[in-house]
């Protein structure tokens, strides 16, 4: 059992880690001509990753903290087609396309609010730039169940599409209806039928703890109820309350959200549940079947984490296409526009629709190493990280040891000279034990709004 007192001291705001450094550090000062000096000479024996981002919702959810546009106009979605297509011709006379393709995701918004015959459009589109998908490319999508039917799933199978994500977030009613997103189960259940039959290899459904009016009663009851729908892969994402940064937050009545120790009590709850039903937990929120590809790459220490979560297609340059989308080099990040208008009038112009990004000192690219083996294993080999850099780890990190020494004594943690790991309960903290590495977290700790808690 947790000592609910010691971990509820934690909860405080730090970042999620889907990168290093965090997005908060991107800018302008990373420039245009900059980025495509990055895309032209990237190292062509590297695969490449797609993502697109297809931002169109008819509603607002209000938990939702993602990159949105909302609409039930059809001729703005066809027109952002249109504008996807023009990012493309303008991006391959900047990058070699022909290289090999590993990976390709459908983010938004809703990627299946666009119909089967739209969705067709983009991604013959796409296949007409990159032709060298490989042979068990990852082409993954997510979709709103409330939102698919079968013509679009057997487009999706048709064009290459393995594996679907599907948002579920949670069954109560009660708790639906403070997030505006009511979803009964059937609607789910069809939906996973409907990806089962048409081969879908892997499917993922995603849960959120820390929503109005949850408790630990009402999310076993939804994790009951996701379990009969036998999905290869859970997340189970903390929920971010950010309405400083997301306007439709602020609909959310904060007295209804559950306090730290109850969120803490969903969440080994979940734990236990999903591991006594055959589910094996990986980083801070995801739960997979043992024979899943992750756990291949965990073992041979392959396991990666990106924007778009954990994933074993590391060693790839991710190429972000669409509005507000993030590309990753070896050394960058880059983002494009976030509103519509900006993002029309830079492919008006004849140029991507980069608007901003980050480049990687080596400080930088030492400490992304140390955070992302955290964040993927929860544990670090020093002696390993100590071969690849050449550096003693005592020396180059000897104030995040001091930071973390307390978590040692309370053994949240297990610190060695030849290792870093969290204990069973520890994993909970992992964003705040990366924290310890993270050099930009002093400039952002006197504000209480930048990152969401931890816990």
């Amino acid at each position: 059992m947790l000592d609910f007192a010691k971990f509820t001291k934690y909860s405080k705001p730090g970042p999620r880690y889907t990168s290093y450094p965090t997005a908060l550090e991107f800018s302008q000062d990373f420039e245009y001509e900059t980025y495509l000096q990055r895309l032209q000479t990237q190292d062509k024996s590297r695969p490449l990753s797609l993502y697109f981002h297809l931002p169109f919702c008819r509603n607002a959810c209000y938990f939702c903290g993602c990159n949105v546009v909302f609409t039930s106009k059809q001729d703005k979605m066809l027109r952002y087609l249109e504008y996807l297509k023009r990012e493309l011709e303008i991006l391959s006379s900047h990058l070699d396309c022909s290289r090999e393709v590993i990976q390709m995701h459908f983010g938004g918004g809703t990627p299946t609010f666009f119909s089967a015959s739209e969705l067709e459009i983009i991604i013959k589109e796409i296949k007409s730039y990159f032709p060298n998908f490989i042979a068990g490319a990852e082409i993954s999508c997510e979709i709103d169940p409330r939102h698919i039917d079968e013509e679009q799933m057997r487009v999706l199978s048709e064009q290459g599409f393995n594996r679907v994500s599907f948002g579920i977030q949670d069954f109560n009613e009660k708790v639906q209806i403070a997030v505006h997103r009511v979803q009964p189960y059937d609607v789910t259940l069809k939906a996973m039928k409907l990806a089962r039959s048409y081969n879908m290899l892997s499917v993922n459904v995603d849960l959120i703890y820390g929503l109005p009016f949850q408790t630990l009663e009402t999310f076993k009851e939804t994790l009951l109820l996701a379990l009969t729908l036998d999905p290869d892969r859970f997340a189970v994402f903390n929920y971010a309350h950010v309405p400083w940064l997301k306007k439709t937050m602020r609909k959310i009545d904060e007295t209804t959200l559950p306090l730290p120790d109850e969120k803490l009590h969903i969440m080994q709850h979940t734990i236990d549940f999903l591991t006594s039903h055959g589910y094996k937990m990986i980083g801070m929120d995801h739960f997979a079947k043992p024979e899943d590809e992750l756990f291949k790459a965990i073992n041979k220490g392959e396991l990666h984490r990106n924007f778009q979560g954990y994933t074993t297609k590391g060693g790839a340059d991710l190429i972000g296409v669409g509005l507000t989308s993030i590309g990753e080099g070896v050394d960058y990040y880059a983002q494009n526009f976030k509103t519509m208008r900006e993002y029309e009038e830079a492919i008006d112009a004849g140029k991507l629709p980069f608007e901003r990004g980050v480049t990687h000192s080596e400080d930088d690219l030492i400490r992304q190493h140390v955070i992302m083996e955290l964040m993927s294993n929860f544990k670090l080999d020093i002696k390993r990280f100590e071969s690849k850099f050449d550096l003693v780890f005592a020396e180059y990190f000897d104030d995040a040891l001091v930071a973390l020494q307390p978590m040692a004594d309370e053994q949240l943690l297990e610190i060695t000279e030849s290792k870093i790991e969290c204990s069973p309960t520890g994993t909970l903290l992992i964003r705040n034990v990366a924290m310890a590495f993270d050099a930009y977290m002093s400039k952002h700790q006197g504000s209480k709004k930048t990152f969401s808690k931890t816990i």
